[in-house]
């Protein structure tokens, strides 16, 4: 008999892809440009000029042998050094290489990660709104995902409910930064409180308790006065999963890495299960031209200007037109509260204008929709029609 958990997420895609094949269909009835599909954080700004100009210089300067060969099962050693070095000398840490895993992008990062940690009922604890890939990474490491309510009005992280939520079951706390779906970047006020909290229980209860930060936005912070803290310096017991996807707009081409605070005693131990981990998984050896790659352009950002401009053509739009929107710092996700209680119900009514927007249910938050707002600047102005006839929908 073939494992039935598996067999249901294959058969079922996640809302967000299921809302991402509708509008290619729509968009084949009745053309691209009559569609506003809001649903997959897929960038739509270029990967930058250097990313090209290194991969030419790699493939034309170096033997293809060793370049599509295999490196290392954790990556290359001199890619791992040249991370370490620039992690430290930008978040005055003191990583080696072998604090560093590469892998196939934050996913890969993540399920490795939580399946170098958790045993069966481990508990992982997460803030709402949330990815909702965690429940899955996390049940299939044989852990249960906790989740506990942000901030109302802010979503920020609520100490109060992280507290409640702590039990001698937690193993990991779980947090997104610039967040997906909300945009909202946690201060540094959130994450010291969090570490005195979590470093607090543990304390108490005797329990080992890590800290996991998922990174994949980091690079897409707005505002000059809005910065994400670093975990490392604020909690030992730390790990970051981060990937270049939308750093440098490569989602397809699967590169990242998981770096292991060596501020906690036991780190070695903890990399050890990271490396047993990513081989049980078949994890090993993330795609060696892109590690190359990646070593070149490790401080290079795509041009994030455009997700700014949209966001703030569409925030100001949107408030213009009465909807209640948590302001984003960060990623290009915009969450906005639905015009009546029922997400879901509001996001179809939304398709009726052509308006592809993931209801917040499966971020584990009800009552608000999701806006992928990383399109181009000409479908915004296409779409407020359209969102503002969806509103006078309901003052109708």
């Amino acid at each position: 008999m073939l494992n039935q958990k598996n067999v249901n997420l294959g058969k079922v895609r996640s809302s967000i892809r299921e809302l991402f094949e509708y509008g290619k269909q729509r968009k084949a009835e009745i053309g691209e440009q009559n569609v506003f599909d809001f649903s997959l954080g897929n960038p739509s700004v270029p990967a930058p000029a250097e990313v090209k100009e290194a991969l030419k210089d790699i493939i034309e300067n170096t033997d293809p042998v060793a370049l599509h060969g295999y490196t290392s099962a954790q990556g290359d050693y001199s890619v791992r050094k040249t991370l370490a070095n620039y992690i430290n000398a930008r978040f005055k840490t003191e990583l080696s290489a072998d604090c560093i895993y590469m892998t196939c992008g934050a996913a890969a990062s993540l399920a490795i990660t939580l399946n170098a940690l958790l045993n069966k009922g481990d508990e992982v604890i997460t803030i709402a709104p949330y990815f909702p890939e965690y429940k899955v990474f996390t049940e299939n490491a044989r852990g249960i995902l906790v989740a506990v309510a942000g901030k109302m009005g802010t979503f920020g992280i609520d100490i109060h409910n992280v507290k409640n939520a702590l039990s001698p079951n937690t193993k990991a706390v779980l947090i997104n930064s610039p967040n997906n779906p909300s945009g909202v970047v946690y201060g540094e006020e959130d994450i010291a409180a969090l570490a005195n909290t979590i470093a607090e229980y543990s304390a108490a209860h005797g329990t080992e308790i890590y800290l996991i930060s998922d990174e994949p936005y980091r690079e897409l912070v707005f505002d000059s006065d809005i910065k994400a803290p670093y975990i490392m310096n604020y909690y030992p017991r730390s790990i970051v999963c981060y990937s270049y996807s939308k750093s440098l707009s490569l989602p397809g081409e699967r590169i990242g890495y998981i770096a292991v605070n060596n501020q906690m005693e036991e780190w070695k131990e903890v990399y050890a299960a990271i490396c047993g981990a990513g081989r049980a998984l078949g994890y090993v050896c993330a795609p060696a031209l892109f590690q190359q790659l990646v070593k070149r352009v490790y401080n290079v950002t795509a041009d994030i200007s455009v997700y700014k401009r949209n966001r703030d053509r569409l925030l100001a739009a949107l408030t213009e037109y009465g909807y209640e929107v948590i302001k984003p710092n960060g990623a290009f996700y915009m969450f906005v509260k639905s015009l009546e209680p029922d997400a879901k119900r509001f996001a179809e009514r939304a398709k009726q204008f052509e308006l592809l927007l993931v209801a917040g249910d499966d971020f584990g938050t009800e009552g608000y929709v999701r806006i992928s707002y990383c399109v181009s600047p000409q479908m915004i102005e296409r779409a407020l029609p359209a969102f503002k006839a969806l509103a006078d929908s309901y003052k109708n």
